[in-house]
């Protein structure tokens, strides 16, 4: 079980809005993750957006963002101010403090890859079938648009250069399983208090 958090606010000013602020966050707190997980790729810390809400056209994160760990320790360690230093204008976060003792819910943060662009689906096609991009279109060129309410961070890949949307869905329940994350501090089996 997560026994502590911190949190971390967003501090959006007019020059700088939300989402470009979640980008440049988003992006260290990876980074930091990646410092600090195992040989499997396994992080001990996770991550859950207080302020998420379900829509039915679309969903927001909000402005916050919670860091847990089962330690004190491992919070320390990873020193989210080291990772956020030249945002600190930008995003303001709080000591490490211990979870609620009467937690009823617990949340997945799970990352979520939906199907919408056309061009990535033939990009990929193409790839897979070892045909060129133009025939791989055509296979997808009649398909509607469809449109995704899960919330998302654009991030760029440190590997590739590219830029990516990184959908973010929650669930919740009433169990607390599992105490490693990926790289993004998410899992679809790994569970963070939900308050």
């Amino acid at each position: 079980m997560m026994n502590y958090y911190q949190e971390l606010s967003l501090l959006p000013q007019d020059e700088v809005p939300i989402h470009f602020l979640w980008s440049k966050v988003f992006q260290q707190i990876h980074l930091g993750l990646v410092e600090i997980q195992d040989d499997q790729g396994c992080v001990p810390i996770g991550v859950s957006f207080p302020e998420y809400v379900t829509g039915q056209k679309f969903s927001i994160l909000g402005d916050k963002l919670r860091l847990f760990a089962i330690d004190e320790m491992t919070l320390a360690r990873f020193d989210v101010a080291k990772w956020l230093a030249r945002l600190s204008d930008y995003v303001h976060w709080t000591g490490i403090r211990p979870v609620p003792e009467k937690i009823t819910a617990y949340a997945f943060f799970q990352r979520e890859q939906p199907k919408t662009s056309k061009e990535r689906l033939a990009r990929r096609y193409a790839k897979r079938h070892h045909i060129d991009y133009d025939s791989a279109y055509q296979r997808y060129s009649e398909m509607p648009h469809k449109s995704i309410a899960t919330p998302f961070i654009r991030l760029k890949s440190l590997s590739g250069n590219q830029e990516f949307c990184l959908w973010i869905k929650k669930s919740t329940t009433t169990e607390s399983t599992g105490t490693t994350f990926s790289s993004y501090g998410l899992s679809a089996v790994s569970t963070v208090p939900d308050f």
